[in-house]
């Protein structure tokens, strides 16, 4: 089956997608972009997503080029077209292309390309078996509440991660984990206390991670939003990360070092399943 990616207006063969090379997203990283993950074909957390685009387009003096409601229908059209069951979609938005120039273009019309993956996320090795992970610096910029292109730091970082044979790296700064290159990051405490980073400019303000923070208030599970440091992470209880492409994923060793046993924890498992009973329950 062809896949199918849409780019200002068109619906296109992926391999047949263009953008014009002075595409301010391609020349200076000046855009955002969101990835939702699907299951059973319908979006998981969408108006969770949808609102951090705006958040993160009007941070930079962005104006979306459609309405939310019309870049769900897109979206599900895409889904459709690809014949998507599970995996994700990702979305970017750029202030388009116009004369390579570091200040706002006046007439640029808005870049928007969407396009899916196929990805195992429920019976995968990792869900079942748990992923390691390697902490590295924290080289980013300041402003990582913005869901920006621009992620040479994080692309450094997961090589770094891979490199080592890892699926993930942890981001270190002062001592403390801000989050993974591509994922919120959390420890389960001796006393079943889940802790994760407060939010601000510090970390992106994660869809999966804010959900599952609702669904644990609801159930009366505690969670604390505070600093943890690395040391803290190695004698936890349990270290999971979560985000739209892994959902809830548990984490068994990091720097070559076993978490509790080496084995995704009970916490973990309850976690995701907790998870994933909203997500079925509330994609569109």
């Amino acid at each position: 089956m062809t896949q199918i990616a849409y780019v200002n207006g068109s619906f296109v063969p992926l391999a047949e997608a263009r953008i014009s090379i002075l595409d301010r997203g391609f020349l200076f990283g000046d855009g955002t972009y969101e990835v939702a993950a699907v299951l059973n074909g319908r979006i998981i957390d969408s108006s969770s997503h949808l609102a951090r685009l705006q958040r993160s387009a009007e941070k930079i003096s962005l104006t979306l080029p459609e309405t939310p409601d019309r870049l769900i229908a897109l979206l599900k059209e895409l889904i459709a077209l690809n014949g998507l069951e599970e995996g994700f979609v990702y979305l970017q938005v750029t202030r388009g292309a116009a004369e390579r120039d570091f200040a706002f273009p006046k007439d640029a019309r808005p870049t928007l390309i969407m396009f899916v993956r196929a990805k195992k996320m429920i019976d995968s090795p990792e869900a079942l078996e748990g992923i390691s992970v390697k902490t590295v610096p924290d080289i980013r910029w300041a402003r990582r509440d913005i869901k920006n292109i621009s992620l040479l730091a994080q692309v450094l970082s997961r090589q770094l991660a891979v490199d080592a044979d890892c699926q993930e790296a942890l981001m270190v700064e002062n001592g403390f984990v801000t989050e993974g290159v591509s994922s919120s990051a959390f420890i389960v405490t001796a006393d079943g206390i889940l802790v994760t980073r407060p939010r601000f400019n510090a970390i992106l303000d994660g869809c999966t991670r804010k959900a599952l923070i609702k669904l644990c208030e609801e159930r009366k599970i505690p969670v604390e939003e505070r600093l943890f440091s690395v040391a803290e992470a190695l004698a936890a209880k349990e270290v999971f990360i979560t985000s739209a492409s892994v959902l809830v994923q548990g984490v068994v060793a990091i720097d070559g070092h076993p978490i509790g046993d080496g084995k995704v924890g009970a916490a973990v498992r309850r976690l995701r399943e907790i998870h994933l009973e909203f997500a079925y329950a509330t994609g569109v």
